[in-house]
């Protein structure tokens, strides 16, 4: 990442070797940007011990995702070495953002990318291990998925959005851009949206009803998410131009707005105030995404302890802690 354009909110920092930058389950303040020398991450274990999960250095940064949300610190962080680092406070970085500063917008947008790849590798390493959920699949996605055919909605969707999570600060002119770039779709249960694999189309806002978001490993399926109302479904291969990395069905009869990914992308690469809006949707929707993938890492570290199999146990306490920071979900 480039951050360099941040500097002027940024403090500089000196750490001696052996100092502690951050420590495990303290409150996470911002971000940390190394100008020389190397930190390693470490988490706590059960029992005792400390484990190392991931060593960073020079021009690395650690704790973005808490310029964008508040959580706590899932790993410690100790200099290696004498350490120069940059700290950029969450506050001054909101501030930048709330301005439209075109360096903030940047920085955001690729903080994104970076969790956006994060979520995707806890996401493999949770699929890589069995659980009680896993089952036969249901069916196959059609080649190619075509919604042309779509039936309208036969109710006024329109007055459901503003109350929908996903609209929460927007402007009733800023809703009103966004769903022009969309189209209203009635789906029964059981319609596929898209196939994991296929070059993304569309995301998908769920207005009414659900979605069940879908993965599959050799002969088994798992229901990795389902998405209610307010949830914004394969948004992540859209910002990525990436095949979608799962598969996504109605789960109850849906009424959905769908997004075509260039008008997405385009919002949301702007600077107008609909964008900023957007960029803080999404950036909840990826956040809430992890929180999900956290909660099963941490089912299937427990079932690793209760089978004393301590080396699995410590790869996903590892595959966790490595996040840095760990999401603090505030009541809604």
């Amino acid at each position: 990442m480039s951050f360099e354009r941040l500097l002027p909110i940024a403090r500089q920092l000196a750490f001696a070797k052996g100092a502690w930058l951050v420590r495990q389950g303290e409150p996470s303040r911002g971000a940390f940007l190394i100008g020389a020398g190397t930190v390693e991450a470490q988490v706590a274990l059960p029992g005792g011990g400390m484990l190392t999960v991931a060593e960073l250095g020079t021009g690395e940064m650690f704790g973005e995702m808490a310029l964008i949300e508040r959580g706590a610190c899932s790993a410690s962080i100790r200099a290696k070495t004498e350490v120069a680092a940059w700290f950029i406070e969450r506050d001054d970085f909101r501030a930048m953002v709330a301005s439209r500063d075109s360096a903030a917008l940047a920085v955001q947008r690729e903080i994104t990318r970076v969790l956006a790849q994060k979520l995707r590798a806890l996401n493999a390493k949770v699929r890589a291990h069995p659980a009680e959920e896993d089952r036969a699949p249901r069916g196959e996605p059609p080649a190619p998925i075509d919604l042309g055919a779509a039936a309208a909605p036969r109710f006024d969707w329109r007055a459901f959005l503003p109350l929908l999570r996903f609209f929460e600060g927007f402007a009733a002119h800023e809703i009103d851009e966004l769903v022009a770039i969309c189209r209203a779709v009635q789906l029964p249960r059981g319609a596929w949206l898209f196939g994991a694999g296929e070059t993304p189309r569309s995301a998908f806002l769920v207005v009414r009803g659900a979605v069940e978001v879908l993965s599959r490993e050799a002969e088994l399926e798992r229901r990795v998410a389902l998405a209610g109302p307010g949830e914004l479904v394969g948004y992540l291969a859209v910002l990525e131009g990436a095949p979608h990395a799962a598969s996504a069905r109605v789960r109850e009869s849906a009424t959905l707005l769908e997004v075509p990914a260039e008008r997405l992308r385009a919002i949301y690469e702007g600077s107008s105030g609909t964008s900023v809006r957007l960029q803080h949707a999404i950036h909840e929707s990826l956040l809430r995404s992890l929180a999900r993938t956290n909660s099963q890492l941490g089912r299937l570290i427990a079932a690793a302890r209760l089978r004393g199999a301590k080396a699995e146990s410590r790869a996903l306490e590892a595959a966790r802690g490595s996040q840095i920071v760990d999401l603090v979900e505030e009541p809604h």
